[in-house]
């Protein structure tokens, strides 16, 4: 047995229950998050019209990675995903290190989502408090996730398939207005794009270096895809499937909306505080806009939750299957779910939203900073992983999805994501960032060693 052929074997024991129409939407929707419909408006404000390089230049780096990763998936289906081939590829400290990292960072995600999704809902509920609501959310997609992972795909296709809708009615209602097509209404031209009078590039190369941090982690989510296609019934074509179609989906969804906004409206209107999406549909004379967009954010932030959830608990059973993680976490229910790996994630989606409530907001800020560049971290070390295994891979003739111009693309990448560290050096909030994550990775890089010390202990 090659070293890389026991990995096939990781999700034997779980439930091939995903369809590859559930992958593909799941590719689709992992593409449009709460980021893009309210994160926009930063990009936007800090880079002006600019934003649409900042976004051309993450949207690059991202889909480098990600062809890199399912390449790596399709030639070895795991559930682990990133976590086994850091581990095959680099070490064992390394597959120990980003698993753990990613559970960390979506465990985390998990309050925040569930807070913001419950707080809307509360306010369209007066006398119901937000606990309330929570509590429901959490006890609901706990039920989910612990069935079937069938179900568990069915709601993430229909959860996409509406994010989906609404950004394609995006674009068609923006094209519509760029070019006057709807009534009084006059075709826009390029006065916007042209920072009305400020020029494209209203901030300079600094601006858009400002709008490339605000946007890059937006498209954090997409590597759900390889990991749950895993448990597909065809993770091979499943993975090519999703992989190949990352870069039009990119085009469209982030840079054709991007595009739209900056068209329509004044780069000097956009905020933190006020959707662009909202904004460009108010100049449309649509009615209820800002409460329908509220909806989609809620469904959004409930779609992330319940993939955070999948995710995370497949962490926790793939490091456990390794030996990386507390057997425990590695028992299988009748259903074919990791049970005790789901109620694991479930209680700290509890714990995450009481952090929320009843911790101070400088607690929560050093936690949620300590995971802000944990993507970074494990996009990097996607990427090594690649460099290594690609030999090895290609000699065993595994090689379905191929990296393009290996490896000359692939050190690309890796330097892109060496500038963009750089870059963050350079600004003091991301420079917060860096730092708490560079030392909350050294924590787990040295539990790994306590860990494999004594599990070697425990052998002898």
């Amino acid at each position: 047995m090659s070293k890389t052929e026991h990995t096939l074997t990781e999700a034997d024991q779980l439930e091939h229950g995903l369809k590859v129409r559930h992958l593909t939407m799941m590719g689709l929707g992992s593409a449009i998050g709460a980021g893009l419909f309210l994160g926009s408006g930063v990009g936007i404000a800090a880079a002006g019209p600019a934003v649409i390089v900042s976004y051309v230049l993450a949207g690059i780096m991202i889909v480098f990675v990600m062809r890199m990763l399912g390449e790596m998936g399709a030639a070895l289906p795991a559930s682990g995903s990133f976590s086994h081939y850091a581990r095959i590829g680099i070490g064992e400290w390394a597959g120990f290190t980003m698993g753990w990292l990613y559970w960390f960072m979506l465990i985390m995600v998990l309050g925040v989502e569930i807070t913001g999704a419950s707080a809307i809902v509360s306010s369209w509920l007066p006398g119901v408090p937000q606990w309330v609501v929570a509590l429901v959310f959490v006890t609901f997609f706990a039920v989910v996730n612990l069935a079937k992972v069938a179900n568990f795909g069915e709601f993430e296709f229909w959860f996409a398939a509406l994010k989906v809708a609404v950004i394609v009615a995006f674009l068609v209602i923006g094209v519509l207005l760029v070019f006057g097509l709807l009534p009084d209404t006059e075709p826009v031209g390029l006065t916007h794009l042209l920072g009305d009078g400020d020029g494209f590039a209203p901030n300079g190369l600094a601006g858009i270096a400002a709008g490339l941090l605000a946007v890059a982690f937006a498209f954090g989510g997409i590597e759900i895809v390889t990991i749950a296609a895993a448990e597909s019934r065809d993770p091979e074509r499943s993975i090519a499937t999703a992989v190949r179609t990352v870069v039009w989906r990119i085009s469209l969804f982030y840079l054709g909306s991007i595009s739209i906004m900056v068209l329509v409206l004044p780069w000097t209107s956009a905020s933190g505080e006020t959707s662009p999406f909202v904004s460009v549909l108010d100049i449309a004379g649509l009615p209820y806009v800002s409460g329908f967009m509220e909806l989609v954010v809620v469904i959004a932030l409930l779609s992330a939750f319940n993939a955070n959830v999948y995710g995370t608990s497949r962490m926790a059973y793939s490091l456990a299957r390794g030996g990386d993680g507390p057997a425990v976490l590695a028992q299988i229910s009748r259903t074919g779910v990791p049970r005790n790996a789901v109620l694991l994630s479930v209680f700290f989606g509890f714990v995450s939203v009481l952090l929320n409530w009843w911790l101070p907001e400088d607690i929560l800020g050093i936690l949620l900073n300590a995971v802000g560049s944990a993507l970074l971290a494990i996009w990097i070390f996607v990427v090594v992983s690649h460099l290594r295994l690609r030999p090895t891979l290609e000699q065993e003739g595994r090689l379905t999805v191929r990296m393009w111009a290996f490896p000359y693309l692939s050190w690309l990448t890796l330097g892109m994501l060496g500038a963009f560290i750089a870059l963050m050096l350079f600004d003091p909030a991301a420079r917060i960032q860096l730092a708490s994550t560079a030392v909350l990775f050294l924590f787990i890089a040295a539990m790994s060693q306590l860990w494999q010390r004594r599990s070697r202990a425990r052998v002898q």
